[in-house]
């Protein structure tokens, strides 16, 4: 008798989410999995990808009006913009061009998970009450994840399938391609500081230096997002999604330097976006002396979403006691992720 299968429309393939999600459907059996992005992807045995313009209503519509076998739709797609006004229009769009594409023909759909963030808690702007938990009250609009979780809700009125809303930290792992990417930002900018015989300096302010954080390791957020959506006891509800712990830049920055055997100096505010601007030939020299993987650097721009990361300068973490009530036990110590997602990089020759 054949495994019965799943069939999972994971939106936003490429992005940090998507991609290690991908990864954790990949090991399971009785799973398949449909990519969306604007790239497209290189098909493998039990995954194939839709190049979509997810803002164009038609275009998904026709690219994706034949997922009939659609059980579990993963959106983690986002367009970036420059005000919280300006992301609520595109952002909502592409949720509901997916879903209005694929829902009413996908007569075995069971589930709709969707990504999030601590923007729900007002993160990106300013000092929020920390620790952040699922019941905190949503703060004044224009607010995009909310209105993206508020047509689920409504749409899965009467409905037989189920909406999880996933909420990671910042979200650190392997991925390429993506602006947001601190892992790759720090190992970059460490791998450069090397070259060039500096120290590894914390690009952001004192202040930066020394708040509380936790971030959320996008192996375990792959897990996690799995774990909600396939959990009945999870259905129609919110998690909060870190590794469990919490530590300051202070602290964990001299670690990260020994993990590539670096001296510590005080920190300096830089914008990393100036500063790494102009880092391409350095970059083709570093390539070839250490035979790195041939990634262009125009290719490489994390640095407006590391900049923002390391210039946060209060405490941004959440309480995640209420994934672990429902079930999902996993954690991992921040330093031993740091130093494994490092370790892969240098694997892949991403970094020397």
């Amino acid at each position: 008798m054949n495994t019965p299968k799943n069939v999972a429309l994971v939106v936003g393939a490429n992005g940090i989410a998507g991609l290690n999600l991908i990864a954790h459907l990949e090991t399971l059996e009785g799973w398949e999995v449909i990519g969306l992005s604007r790239r497209g992807g290189e098909a493998r045995e039990r995954v194939r990808f839709i190049s979509v313009d997810l803002l164009d209503a038609e275009d998904s519509r026709r690219k994706l009006g034949g997922l009939t076998q659609v059980t579990h739709i993963f959106y983690a797609a986002y367009q970036d913009r420059p005000t919280p006004v300006e992301l609520v229009a595109p952002n909502v769009a592409m949720l509901v061009n997916v879903v209005n594409a694929v829902e009413p023909i996908a007569k075995g759909l069971q589930h709709i998970s969707l990504m999030q963030g601590y923007k729900v808690y007002g993160a990106h702007l300013g000092p929020f009450k920390t620790p952040a938990r699922e019941t905190d009250a949503h703060h004044m609009p224009p607010e995009f994840n909310v209105e993206q979780q508020d047509f689920l809700e409504r749409l899965q009125k009467g409905k037989a399938w189920t909406w999880s809303a996933i909420r990671p930290s910042v979200v650190v792992g392997y991925a390429m391609g993506t602006p947001m990417n601190a892992a790759l930002a720090i190992g970059i900018y460490a791998a450069m500081s090397k070259e060039l015989g500096l120290p590894l300096r914390f690009p952001g302010p004192p202040a930066a230096y020394d708040i509380l954080l936790d971030v959320t390791d996008a192996r375990l957020l792959a897990r996690a997002t799995f774990w909600a959506a396939t959990n009945p006891k999870s259905a129609n509800q919110a998690f909060n999604i870190n590794n469990g712990d919490q530590f300051r830049w202070s602290e964990m920055w001299p670690k990260i330097a020994r993990m590539f055997d670096m001296e510590v100096a005080p920190p300096l505010p830089l914008s990393l976006v100036d500063v790494m601007a102009d880092k391409g030939p350095l970059w083709d020299t570093m390539v070839a002396k250490h035979g790195l993987a041939r990634n262009a650097y125009a290719d490489i721009n994390p640095w407006r979403h590391a900049h923002g990361v390391f210039s946060t300068n209060f405490d941004f973490l959440a309480d995640t006691t209420k994934a672990r009530r429902f079930g999902f036990q996993e954690h991992i110590e921040s330093e031993v992720m740091f130093r494994e997602i490092f370790a892969d990089y240098r694997r892949l020759k991403v970094i020397p």
